[in-house]
């Protein structure tokens, strides 16, 4: 029994991924999102690709008084439906973060060490702020 619904679960996925029911358009991913002090801009640039750009923030508390330290990264990725896996150009290797659109929500995993700051961390559930077209650092005027 297990067996079948299984099997039954696994056909519905697969389904699902080849009619795109997980795909999201341009409008849903473009903007600025925000978690506190953390923010991706995010642009689609057609043929399933992102212009992305990270800026993150981790605060603490020295003997001095309150400090942060900052990271950011930038690149273009591929969005496959709902997901896209984003490496900043010039992380190091090991550096993943996966950037899943869902609810109107942007959901946000890193796996390994992205170059960004000591405890800079691009992991959380985001907001969209702003749909209009982001201001990249790489845009030229």
């Amino acid at each position: 029994m297990n067996k079948t619904l299984f099997a039954i679960a696994l056909w519905f996925i697969v389904i699902s991924r080849i009619n795109g029911v997980n795909d999201v358009t341009a409008a849903q991913v473009n903007g600025t999102w925000q978690l506190r002090d953390n923010e991706f801009k995010i642009w689609a640039l057609g043929q399933q690709k992102l212009q992305i750009q990270f800026f993150g923030v981790w605060e603490h508390k020295s003997a001095h008084g309150p400090t942060a330290n900052t990271g950011e990264g930038s690149g273009i990725t591929k969005i496959e439906g709902d997901t896209a896996i984003f490496k900043p150009d010039g992380a190091e290797d090991e550096c993943k973060i996966m950037l899943k659109f869902t609810g109107g929500k942007l959901i946000v995993m890193q796996d390994g060490i992205c170059g960004f700051g000591f405890n800079v961390r691009a992991d959380g559930t985001y907001k969209k702020v702003s749909s209009k077209k982001p201001k990249f650092d790489s845009d030229e005027h």
